[in-house]
Formats: C-alpha cells, structure tokens, sequence
C-alpha cells in the first residue's frame, strides 16, 4: 500500500514535470558523463543545466541549491579555464589524489559554508529544509573545487551529495530531477573508478 502511494506520487510529480526540468536534466546527466570521461565538454553542458537550475530552486524554495547553481555557473568558468590551460611546455592539468592540505581546505569549506547557508536559510528565507539544503549545498561546493582541480576525491563528494539529494527533491515534487541524481550517483561511482584505474595506468 504504501509502496503503491510512492508510486503514485512519483508519477503525478513526473507528469507535472515541466520541459525546462527535463532540459535540465539532459545537459545534467551530459555534464557528469562527460566529467567520468574527463572530457571538457562537462563545462559547457553543465553550465546550461546550472543556470536553469538556477530559476528552478528559486521557485521550489531551494534558496541554497539556487545558490549553488550560480556558484556552478563561476565553477565552470574556472574548471573550463584550468581544464584547457597549457603552459608553455604543453603541461595539462593531470588527475590526482588530494593531499593533506587539499583534505584540511576541503573539510574547512564544507564546514564553513554549511554554518553560513543554514544560519542564512534558517534566519532569513522561508525554506522548510534549511539544514538539508545547506549540507548538500556544502558538499557540493567542496566537489566542484575539487574536480575542477582534477582530484579524485571529487568524486566522493559528488556521490554523497547524490544520495542525500534523491530524498530531498522526491520530496520537493521534483521527482524528474531526484531521478536524475540516482543516475548521477551512478554515474559518479563509475566517475571514481575511472579516474582511479587511469591514474593507475599513468602510474
């Protein structure tokens, strides 16, 4: 019976979802394909994804998921730039594993974000998942550095974030976008394999 409901809820929510999520979700799923394939076409099909993103959290109350997006947006910029940079040698930018400074910045940016955005979304927004929208949030911000400067550990972010993001957007009837971070989940656990093996391989 009350997997029946789910069901029902979930395609009510998928037949109410609307072109621009679907849009989104596309360029979504095409942006973290193309990152597992350390391919950097994941900047310019996730910047579309993000800036629609962007309208969508706005109406759904995500105020900090709507944040992000934008935070997204500049992630992109930078990760493009530092994706296609070479230097004079023709260096680019290898696939690494964080070191201990890059675990003590990560840890100090998802700690210090999600204090600033619940105290942020609690005081001041009418969001009624403030805690939750901050800590995926957090993780997010901290998954997008690190990809940016191709760190594996990016990945372990990325597939937290995921797991605690399908609840939370089933929950704010947008069951199109929940779907496509249970693919994402997937996609970032393949995402994490494949980095690790061809950074073996380059070892």
């Amino acid at each position: 019976m009350i997997l029946s409901n789910i069901f029902d809820i979930l395609y009510q929510n998928l037949a109410d979802s609307s072109i621009l999520e679907a849009i989104a979700v596309i360029f979504g799923i095409l942006s973290v394909w193309f990152a597992k394939k350390e391919n950097i076409l994941v900047y310019p099909t996730g910047i579309i994804s993000v800036l629609i993103y962007t309208y969508i959290c706005f109406f759904a109350k995500l105020y900090a998921d709507m944040g992000i997006n934008f935070v997204y947006f500049v992630m992109s910029i930078y990760g493009w730039y530092m994706w296609s940079r070479k230097d004079a040698e023709k260096y680019v930018l290898p696939i690494s594993w964080c070191k201990k400074k890059d675990h003590l910045i990560s840890a100090g940016m998802l700690i210090g974000f999600f204090i600033l955005l619940s105290y942020f979304l609690s005081n001041y927004t009418d969001s009624n998942v403030p805690v939750i929208d901050s800590l995926t949030t957090s993780i997010f911000i901290v998954g997008m550095w690190l990809m940016a400067r191709k760190k594996i550990e990016n990945w372990i972010y990325w597939i937290i974030g995921d797991i605690i993001s399908i609840p939370l957007y089933f929950y704010k009837d947008l069951a199109l976008t929940s779907i496509q971070f249970i693919v994402f989940l997937i996609l970032a656990i393949m995402g994490f394999i494949e980095w690790r093996n061809k950074l073996k391989r380059m070892n």
